[in-house]
């Protein structure tokens, strides 16, 4: 018998638009929330969809993703560009609210998905990994104890991943306690990201 050929990256990406694994954890259903192409050279790893980015169906179509952008240095048109940035949270849908803020992303994307659909973004040269369950998994035990710890060290990391905390209004504290984040850190990785694009 022969093997069975590996399903395309559309196809792929089809069916993960269309799952619905979780559906009965999700307060707003399923709706998975992604970008990606085999030519993309940026891959953005974040936590989960917030309730706007659920309404509107646009990653980071909210404050967040208006920092990041500034963070990383480029407009929308780049940013949206599945060619050149790929967009894969560590879960796909809105995972509801918490009470302080919205709850953990859902652990069953990444256990059914996340493997195969990374696998075929073959054109990924640096990796912007946002937030600790982001940092758990794509540094898979190189992290810090902390968050802190982890985006203090962002130098280790480089130039294949920027560790980076969520750009979030509500981090707006962390951000002014950390200056040196702004200072040192958001300089080299707005170069990276320039460099990586720019190579194409």
């Amino acid at each position: 018998m022969s093997k069975q050929r590996p399903r395309s990256l559309r196809v792929l990406l089809d069916e993960i638009r269309a799952c619905s694994i979780c559906a009965d954890s999700l307060p707003l259903g399923p709706r998975p929330i992604l970008a990606a192409s085999a030519r993309a050279t940026v891959l953005i790893a974040g936590q989960a969809p917030g309730a706007k980015v659920h309404a509107s169906g646009v990653p980071w179509d909210d404050p967040s993703g208006d920092t990041l952008r500034v963070w990383m240095g480029i407009d929308r048109a780049t940013f949206y560009d599945a060619t050149k940035v790929a967009i894969v949270p560590m879960g796909f849908c809105y995972p509801g609210k918490g009470s302080s803020g919205d709850l953990p992303p859902r652990p069953e994307c990444a256990a059914h998905w996340h493997t195969e659909l990374l696998q075929r973004l073959t054109g990924v040269q640096l990796t912007l990994v946002i937030g600790t369950y982001a940092q758990a998994y794509h540094l898979r035990g190189q992290q810090k104890a902390t968050l802190t710890e982890t985006v203090h060290a962002f130098r280790e990391y480089l130039p294949q991943i920027c560790v980076l905390p969520h750009p979030s209004p509500r981090n707006r504290p962390w951000l002014t306690k950390h200056a040196w984040f702004e200072q040192e850190c958001l300089p080299l990785f707005r170069a990276r990201v320039a460099a990586v694009l720019d190579a194409r």
